[in-house]
């Protein structure tokens, strides 16, 4: 049995809480989303809406004549939005073109490996043993998938992807 024994004098452990909390806002937080979703859902409005700020331009097609793109090159903006104090650095990773093809078989396997890589990356340095003393996180702490909205069932590809899917069978 554990005996409890009282401080003579203030030796200041009842503060630490406070403390963590002032070095955690001072140093500010990382949060990383990824936008998952066909061309023209409305991913780049959502973001804007939801941190109140101009952060992504849509990068989908304006005219007809524009070529659909493949979701290849997986792109990632970054911000700092100070609220209050409170510094927030912003990864918003977009993946243009996903599932705007005829066959869209395997256009996930480029999001799934990123996320991967991401992790694999973020693990390595904190393993090594001489790291740094502040990893820059980029791992995906939310994945926001936007499901077109036709008034039908959901198309093969949205199941296949979240649900018991893909997601899933990757281990993401």
């Amino acid at each position: 049995m554990t005996e409890e024994i009282r401080a003579t004098s203030y030796v200041g452990f009842d503060s630490i809480t406070q403390q963590i909390e002032h070095k955690l806002l001072k140093r500010g937080f990382q949060f990383n989303v990824i936008l998952v979703g066909q061309t023209g859902l409305g991913k780049s409005t959502l973001i804007n809406t939801i941190f109140a700020s101009h952060l992504i331009d849509s990068k989908g097609r304006f005219s007809a004549d524009e070529p659909v793109r493949q979701t290849t090159e997986i792109q990632t903006e970054s911000h700092v939005i100070v609220e209050n104090g409170v510094k927030l650095r912003l990864n918003i990773v977009d993946t243009p073109g996903f599932a705007d093809q005829v066959n869209n078989e395997g256009c996930w396997d480029p999001i799934i490996k990123y996320i991967k890589d991401q992790h694999s990356a973020y693990l390595r340095k904190e393993l090594t043993a001489m790291r740094d003393r502040y990893i820059q996180d980029t791992r995906i702490h939310c994945c926001l998938y936007f499901i077109s909205p036709t008034g039908h069932n959901l198309r093969p590809i949205d199941l296949d992807f979240g649900g018991e899917g893909e997601l899933q069978e990757q281990g993401v």
